[in-house]
């Protein structure tokens, strides 16, 4: 199990859209994978779990994976909020 802290910077928070892209990634790994946040525990491989936490910009969320690939699979999730949600794989 690793844990790691992150900072919401997307301007509009973790609304529908990025937490399709959040949990859609989560998806594809192995790994469990938890936010903590104000004393609450979500699954984030659930969109409403994910949708249920209303983070705002500038909201600290604790990260934490568990399994097989959970170094990989928290290294890409964080590797999101530091895009702010964007996929580059369009480009």
């Amino acid at each position: 199990m690793i844990r790691k802290k992150v900072i919401v910077k997307n301007p509009e928070g973790i609304h529908a859209r990025p937490a399709s892209a959040l949990v859609k990634l989560a998806s594809s790994f192995n790994s469990d994978f938890y936010i903590y946040s104000h004393g609450y525990k979500i699954n984030g491989k659930s969109i409403l779990g994910v949708l249920t936490l209303a983070a705002e910009c500038g909201a600290e969320l604790e990260l934490e994976c568990s399994g097989e690939d959970e170094k990989i699979a928290l290294q890409r999730i964080v590797e999101l909020f530091e895009r702010n949600f964007t996929d580059t794989t369009d480009k």
